[in-house]
């Protein structure tokens, strides 16, 4: 079999180095700024400002072994992700990848599964941008914002790839420079050298000062682990964007090699600071979150209305990279066939706009079942969705298993990024993501979400493997 035959079963549609798409195809939009700034905002999500703050509570300092633990991983994932991905960029990425290595089943499984996921997170995050808006101007109802933010990020999504890029560049840029300025000024608090700072208690001595770096023992580095997992997700977007983009085999090579220092800057960076600026166990982190406690210790006005600001752009940078993300791959699955070939379809610009407004009309219904039936019917997607994104790492390890045999064979050229100490740590990660899940179900929080997600997962697979045999069964004939 020839190395562009191979491509082309990988969901390389032209068969052409690097992943670049034919005239008819998805057109490359994104420059190079677009993607740097994508791969260094793209792991930074809501949760990480919201959520962090019930994981310091439960854990205390020792959440930032929690967050090294779930860096690490999602650092050999990426890596993973990239090694196939430098070798055969494409709009698919792992649904790709997961189709040619491990059978059509998988890759129609893990694909709409995956678009499942971000379908529901745009009713989550347009639900909490409507939230923050209504409080700023409450004479428009919440559920009317929720419906203008979609409606605005869905106008951007249609108009062109550059688009999206140059909206998710401003959104992730915000967000990089509000971590950078509260590292840099929570470091300049701790050592005193922060005018008119007034918190002499900052210091390394929160750490260790209030029942000693783990207060809950060994177990609540595992509980750490579920309650910041979640904000991680995300992180493999760039890759399904840079077969949009100039120079898709360079711009993969960047953001993989890069994930090391984003995630120990922005997460254990961040959190090591709110850490250092106040006792764990202060009320005011989890009552006020943890980056507004943090910068009220230390005197900063007008703390809350600056986070809010900071939270609203990074909710609506998820809706917008969700819609990006889902539209692609829904995309991806119709021009393999595994999903209504109108998907496939794109505009003059070439944009993919029924994967567009397919992929956001059922946002928007969700986001009526979050007003209408958020007990019942919501909280279903909600919980069902949950630990989706740990079934895609998952199988981007056990596709990196088989892709790289078949890659070397290949085109070994065009093999430029390796997974460290293969197939060792593709293994052992593989673990660390399966015990992560295993654990989930002796969690009382987390049993009903990945009960659910399994349930939900095992249909699809059902579905992706009747569909491969009944294909099978055609071509035998």
């Amino acid at each position: 079999m020839s190395s562009t035959t191979t491509l082309q079963k990988a969901g390389d549609p032209s068969g052409e180095p690097g992943g670049v798409q034919p005239s008819d195809g998805l057109k490359a939009g994104l420059k190079n700024r677009h993607l740097s700034m994508i791969a260094i905002g793209g792991v930074i999500g809501a949760g990480l400002f919201v959520g962090s703050g019930g994981g310091i509570a439960k854990a205390g300092p020792a959440i930032l072994v929690s967050y090294a633990l779930v860096g690490a991983m999602v650092v050999f994932v990426m890596r993973m992700l990239g090694e196939m991905a430098a070798a055969s960029p494409n709009s698919g990425s792992f649904s790709a990848y997961a189709d040619r290595a491990l059978g059509r089943w998988a890759g129609f499984s893990i694909g709409w599964l995956y678009w499942f996921f971000w379908v529901v997170v745009l009713a989550v995050e347009a639900t909490a941008g409507a939230a923050i808006l209504e409080g700023w101007i409450p004479a428009v109802p919440q559920w009317a914002w929720a419906l203008i933010v979609m409606a605005v990020l869905t106008v951007t999504n249609l108009g062109s790839v550059a688009s999206y890029g140059e909206f998710e560049f401003w959104f992730a840029g915000i967000k990089v420079v509000a971590i950078g300025a509260f590292v840099i000024v929570g470091m300049l608090a701790v050592f005193g050298l922060l005018p008119g700072s007034d918190n002499p208690g900052a210091g390394f001595a929160h750490l260790t000062d209030t029942g000693g770096f783990m207060p809950g023992g060994w177990g609540s580095i595992l509980t750490g682990v579920l309650m910041v997992v979640f904000s991680f997700m995300g992180s493999e977007i760039v890759t399904l964007a840079a077969g949009e983009s100039e120079d898709p085999r360079r711009a993969v090579t960047k953001a993989t090699n890069s994930v090391i220092w984003r995630i120990g800057v922005f997460y254990l960076g961040s959190i090591f600071i709110v850490l250092t600026l106040l006792p764990w166990n202060d009320p005011s982190i989890t009552e006020k979150g943890s980056y507004v406690a943090a910068l009220d210790s230390i005197g900063i006005a007008h703390a809350g209305t600056i986070m809010e600001v900071i939270v609203l752009t990074a909710v609506l940078s998820c809706l917008n990279s969700g819609l990006y993300t889902a539209s692609r791959m829904a995309f991806s699955l119709g021009e393999r066939g595994d999903a209504p070939k109108a998907f496939a379809k794109v505009s003059k610009r070439g944009v993919p706009t029924v994967a567009i407004l397919g992929s956001v009309v059922f946002g928007f219904v969700a986001v009526y079942f979050n007003y209408a039936f958020k007990d019942t019917v919501f909280n279903f997607l909600l919980n069902s969705s949950g630990a989706i994104a740990l079934f895609v790492w998952l199988v981007i390890c056990l596709t990196q298993l088989r892709m790289r045999g078949i890659l070397m064979r290949e085109v070994p050229e065009k093999v430029t990024v390796k997974m460290w100490l293969f197939p060792y740590l593709t293994w052992a990660t593989a673990g660390m993501i399966t015990l992560v899940l295993v654990y989930m179900l002796f969690d009382d929080a987390n049993r009903e979400v990945v009960l659910l997600s399994v349930l939900v997962a095992a249909v699809v697979v059902a579905v992706g493997v009747v569909r491969d045999m009944r294909r099978k069964a055609a071509e035998r004939v």
